[in-house]
């Protein structure tokens, strides 16, 4: 485990010498402007691991702000510009790219910056438009009434989406006037300081229907008594490890991944004291990481919903996601349960959406 670390550690600083290396070789200036843009740079990557830990350092607000969106947006930024000058030292050795056009070359710096600057503002603008995913779900179990339900996850509430951006997000919730609200977790980014600091609490407090929310590994990362406390005083239900009957309807929530010692699904449907399972009832699991959905289907949950891959948030990480997940993204369904897996409404991070994108999901349960 440790060695992964290491090794997790290691890799981005790896390339960001390389990118560094790059960028001092093709810059068209005089060594000490040179060394003054790479040094800038290299301020902008440290700046990454300053903001997830500055929370810890009691670091004034307005400046962790700064450090976080700086520092988790160079990261990214770090990607493409490996991606470009390894396509580009890939095309130099196979005589494709002439090599003055990595050094001391207005074109080619000029050309880097437009491309890289054209790619992340459309990132941004992407992630600023939120998706709205339209579900039907239908069911032959009993159920009161059909059900307006606006279904979400990762809003990563904190230094980078404050207060203002999580009114723009109640309004547009509010605004589908939903019976019910469920998060499949990470409504927390890295701590609960920015949310008290801004009073983020009264936002979710203006959401006009019941919100039942479960855990996500973000919410271990701020520590759980916090979320809990946060969650109490945003009128969030969290269910952690256990089950609520609503409007005919049963809710399972199940504590994350981070914790080895969660109930399974089985554990949560019979053995609980105050529960008593109804085959004819409609089923919702609440499940943070898309993981073994055959314990779902085995269990006979009607739906799941999850969230955690951001669908990797940026391509081509998407493509890991694709490939580590049996569903990193969207609907899916084994036997006669469904799932959902959300790409989330907010994003860790940076806030750039590249072949990915946000969204909430407005979802009917009616009976056939």
């Amino acid at each position: 485990m440790r060695f992964w670390f290491f090794v997790f550690l290691l890799l981005p600083i790896l390339v960001n010498v390389y990118i560094l290396w790059h960028v001092y070789r093709i810059l068209p200036l005089v060594a000490w402007a040179k060394w003054t843009v790479v040094g800038v740079m290299a301020v902008a990557f440290l700046m990454l691991f300053v903001g997830i830990f500055g929370s810890r350092w009691n670091m004034p607000f307005a400046l962790n702000v700064v450090v976080y969106e700086i520092g988790t947006s160079w990261i990214m930024i770090l990607l493409y510009l490996f991606m470009i000058f390894l396509v580009l030292d890939l095309g130099r050795l196979c005589h494709i790219v002439p090599a003055s056009l990595l050094q001391n070359s207005t074109k080619g710096a000029l050309g880097i910056t437009l491309l890289v600057t054209a790619i992340f503002v459309y990132g941004n603008i992407h992630y600023n438009q939120k998706y709205r995913q339209a579900l039907r779900l239908t069911t032959t179990k009993q159920l009161e009434r059909p059900l307006k339900v606006v279904m979400m996850s990762d809003l990563h509430a904190g230094y980078h989406n404050r207060r203002a951006e999580i009114a723009r997000w109640v309004d547009m919730i509010n605004a589908e006037n939903p019976d019910l609200i469920l998060v499949a977790g990470d409504i927390i980014d890295n701590s609960t300081k920015p949310l008290d600091y801004e009073g983020a609490a009264d936002e979710f407090r203006r959401l006009k229907a019941p919100v039942v929310a479960c855990l996500g590994n973000h919410e271990y990362l701020a520590g759980t008594p916090n979320a809990q406390h946060f969650f109490d005083e945003a009128g969030i239900t969290l269910l952690r490890d256990s089950v609520i009957e609503w409007e005919g309807i049963k809710i399972v929530g199940r504590d994350d991944r981070s914790n080895p010692h969660r109930k399974s699904i089985k554990e949560l449907l019979h053995n609980t004291s105050t529960f008593h399972p109804q085959p004819s009832t409609f089923t919702i699991l609440l499940d943070h990481q898309p993981y073994n959905f055959e314990e779902a289907e085995q269990a006979g949950i009607d739906f799941q919903l999850s969230g955690h891959t951001h669908r990797g948030q940026v391509w081509p990480i998407s493509w890991i996601t694709d490939a580590v997940y049996e569903c990193s993204f969207g609907e899916w369904q084994r036997g006669n349960t469904r799932y959902y897996v959300s790409s989330g409404l907010g994003i860790w991070g940076g806030k750039f959406r590249i072949g990915t994108r946000s969204e909430y999901i407005v979802a009917e349960i009616i009976k056939e």
